[in-house]
């Protein structure tokens, strides 16, 4: 989750929510490859077929004022339904849709990396 929430973050330009999720992932264990690649996923040989189809939703669903046709490609929901149940999917769905509303608040109000809210007393 928190490899979606970095993805997302940024995509939206929101340095301290990004800021936060690799602070997140590293707790959680994350490696500084993986959190360091994680925009060049794509090209990058750290993930697996399920967090990469995972961050390709990501980048759909934040994207989708972006597209003309279809917003998410059957393919791509289909490649994240190989490895997500109904429910893990709800999950990652909401937490797309959690993460864009708190990135475009941030950014609007232009939430700093240097001092984020998360941190201050």
């Amino acid at each position: 989750m928190e490899l979606i929430g970095l993805r997302a973050s940024q995509i939206n330009g929101c340095s301290a929510c990004a800021l936060g999720h690799v602070h997140e992932a590293k707790k959680a264990g994350e490696t500084d490859e993986r959190l360091a690649v994680v925009a060049a996923w794509r090209h990058a040989p750290y993930f697996t077929p399920a967090e990469r189809a995972a961050l390709e939703l990501t980048e759909v669903v934040t994207r989708l004022a972006d597209r003309s046709d279809e917003g998410v490609p059957d393919a791509v929901w289909a490649a994240a339904a190989e490895h997500y149940d109904e429910r893990q999917l709800s999950a990652i769905l909401l937490m797309i849709g959690t993460l864009n509303l708190f990135n475009r608040i941030n950014v609007t109000i232009r939430e700093r990396a240097d001092q984020p809210s998360w941190q201050q007393p």
